[in-house]
């Protein structure tokens, strides 16, 4: 007579249910093709499956209390980079996507393997948390699954769970807050430390001059305010760029779209059509799991025995010839402003949205839209940098910081005329999307930003300069912003 399934397979076998296509999404994001993905996916489904068990069979047999584990799903994920980065190592490295290996071997990919107090502060407070508590965290947040769908799966009280999300925010703040005390700092971080704490804590304080102008040029204290910061939609961004690294803005655009065709279908369990895509991706990964769902697939995946987007360095940055498109950070909820310029379409690749040039086509095309008030720009030159000198402005934008799936700027624009307000608003040329700034408010249509004053700075005398910062998500190409305008009227480059 065949074996039995034991209860360690039917635990493993709920979990395959409830984790698979997560695991697959972000596989597909980390390889060259559907093949590979699904290779991979499958031996970091092993490599997971055999963390949980040893650390199980150790605290079985009485040993010490085990150190916290993430929830099954990022754990998952995570399993997926590490088994990406052994690829690597063992000159598989063709199989996965080329950002992706050059993300392996840099300072950010460095930074999830070294030192405890230097990894990301999202991954530690994410880790710090009770298992269930991270668990509820993560499936809300992250994988965009309605409450009532979270409460059902982690056997929680429906009318309940949505006050049980809002403590457990709270508790991943004080875990993050703390974390972040104990992280070494330099002497100016220090002393911006509970100040950080107390703006971040309310939504409608406004952040000092000077301690956004620090923000924007110091990624660590920029990663902390994302962490402490509850409201703005800013959360989802900051706990899977913190646990999975590279690929995490775009994997969690994958995980807001499929939620959005599980619920305008009328699915009646979305749990079971958790990683629903649209597109050529749906038809993808369609193809995968109907290979992978015939009979006895389960047991040969369990059985294996094998185990915030490149860095900011200037040959990242420099390296144009991913076919990757950029994907927007889907915490970030901007009022409308000016339409799209004219000619910009809408395309996607490898699931990912993004803005094509004009007439460009093909996979890896990236767009290049006239802004509003420009003139279209010279070959050879930069955009933007063509308008007439008699406009009354000018503007300097500086690339401050730039880490996986992110970075910081700041603008400064100096005008020739005194200001009672303004509004500053360019183009970018990569689908990058901007989800804080400092120093002023701001809203984004495609690749149109629009940044207004704040209460405090609308006064610009003649012949001064206002200033703010921002944070952005970019992935693929981080090209420098172009085409501003100052209240309507074209600046031209400092």
């Amino acid at each position: 007579m065949p074996d039995l399934p034991t209860p360690q397979d039917a635990a493993e076998a709920a979990l395959f249910s409830e984790c698979w296509d997560a695991v697959l999404s972000y596989a597909d994001l980390c390889t060259a093709g559907s093949t590979a993905a699904t290779q991979l996916a499958t031996e970091a489904f092993a490599l997971g499956m055999r963390e949980v068990r040893t650390a199980d069979t150790g605290l079985a047999r009485g040993a010490a209390r085990r150190s916290a584990r993430l929830p099954m799903i990022p754990l998952l994920l995570t399993a997926v980079r590490n088994t990406a980065a052994v690829w690597e190592e063992q000159g598989q490295g063709h199989r996965l996507d080329p950002e992706l290996r050059l993300w392996l071997h840099s300072d950010g990919a460095a930074r999830y393997t070294g030192p405890p107090l230097q990894r990301p502060l999202a991954l530690r407070g994410l880790r710090d948390l009770q298992e269930p508590d991270a668990a509820l965290l993560w499936l809300a947040e992250v994988e965009a699954l309605p409450l009532p769908v979270v409460a059902r799966r982690l056997g929680h009280d429906p009318a309940a769970i949505a006050e049980e999300l809002a403590q457990v925010r709270g508790l991943f703040r004080d875990r993050c807050h703390r974390n972040h005390l104990d992280t070494p700092m330099t002497g100016q971080c220090r002393s911006y430390a509970r100040l950080l704490d107390a703006v971040t804590r309310s939504p409608a304080a406004d952040t000092p001059v000077d301690l956004s102008r620090h923000m924007a040029r110091c990624v660590e204290c920029a990663e902390a305010a994302a962490c402490l910061r509850l409201h703005g939609g800013g959360l989802p961004g900051a706990l899977v760029g913190g646990v999975i690294g590279w690929g995490g803005l775009a994997y969690l655009e994958r995980r807001r779209r499929a939620a959005e065709v599980r619920l305008g279908a009328g699915r009646p369990d979305p749990v079971d059509a958790q990683g629903g895509e649209t597109g050529s991706v749906a038809h993808k990964a369609r193809v995968v799991r109907n290979g992978l769902l015939v009979a006895a697939v389960l047991v040969s995946l369990l059985a294996l025995a094998v185990s915030m987007m490149p860095m900011g360095d200037d040959g990242a940055q420099a390296s144009g010839d991913s076919n990757r498109q950029p994907v927007a950070d889907p915490g970030v909820s901007a009022p409308a402003v000016d339409p799209l310029p004219s000619g910009s379409k809408r395309s996607s690749a490898k699931g990912e949205p993004s803005a094509s040039r004009s007439g460009g086509g093909g996979k890896g095309s990236k767009s290049d839209p006239e802004p509003q008030g420009t003139s279209a720009s010279t070959a050879g030159g930069e955009p933007g940098d063509g308008e007439s000198e008699s406009a009354g402005c000018e503007f300097r934008y500086e690339l401050v910081n730039q880490w996986p799936d992110g970075f910081q700027a700041t603008v400064t624009v100096t005008s020739v005329r005194a200001l009672a307000n303004w509004r500053v608003s360019w183009a970018f040329r990569d689908g990058q999307k901007v989800n804080q700034m400092w120093d002023a408010s701001f809203a984004q249509n495609g690749s149109r930003v629009t940044a207004a004053a704040a209460d405090y700075n609308k006064s610009v005398p003649a012949d001064g300069t206002l200033t703010f910062g921002f944070l952005s998500s970019w992935q693929g190409k981080n090209s420098p912003a172009y085409g501003f305008e100052l209240n309507g009227t074209s600046c031209t480059k400092a």
